[in-house]
């Protein structure tokens, strides 16, 4: 005997519409989660003191802080695997990783600069170093700032490389690792 459809008053209705709510409260969640980490990746960017010069030890950093970002990428692709909505997982992931990687840049840029002027065409203020480390992601590179000294030159490289390993490997990665996480949600739902 077939039924006509539920109306939305129906109580058999409210239990199809459930999904939704929880996912869209999930996405919403997501979304503040992301924004409120960049804007505190980009606060603390500015607010953290950096009067120091370039030298050995902020290398040191920049390697230390690019070691601890793979860490804590390979820690989220766990999570994105494991999670119940990898989608949003994978966004929260890559809107922490990104900041991050080009915010420790800025920061090698703006410290570079400072102990050694003259590395680029244009003194670097800290917000023109997040420009210049911005248009080098993008590969837009307009040509207003430019790289002039060795140690700019390699630091810039250096970027270069992590950008197109960060787009190119970590995308896939993450792409991997959603597929991964719908094939565990798919067998748990039929479960």
């Amino acid at each position: 005997m077939n039924h006509p459809d539920p109306s939305p008053d129906h109580p058999t209705a409210s239990r199809t519409a459930q999904p939704t709510r929880p996912f869209r409260h999930q996405a919403v969640l997501a979304v503040l989660r992301t924004t409120m980490t960049t804007t505190g990746l980009v606060v603390g960017y500015y607010l953290l003191p950096m009067d120091s010069e370039f030298s050995g030890g902020s290398a040191v950093g920049l390697v230390v802080g690019l070691m601890a970002m793979l860490a804590l990428f390979a820690w989220q692709i766990r999570k994105i695997t494991r999670s119940p909505s990898p989608r949003l997982k994978a966004v929260q992931a890559l809107s922490t990783t990104l900041p991050l990687f080009l915010l420790l840049f800025a920061a090698a840029y703006y410290l570079l600069e400072r102990s050694t002027h003259g590395s680029f065409s244009e003194p670097l203020t800290r917000t023109d170093s997040l420009y210049f480390t911005l248009t080098t992601f993008s590969t837009v590179g307009f040509g207003d700032i430019t790289a002039v000294t060795q140690t700019a030159r390699i630091i810039t490289m250096i970027q270069m490389t992590g950008n197109l390993l960060l787009v190119g490997v970590a995308a896939k990665v993450v792409a991997g690792a959603v597929q991964t996480g719908l094939r565990r949600k798919e067998k748990s739902d039929t479960s």
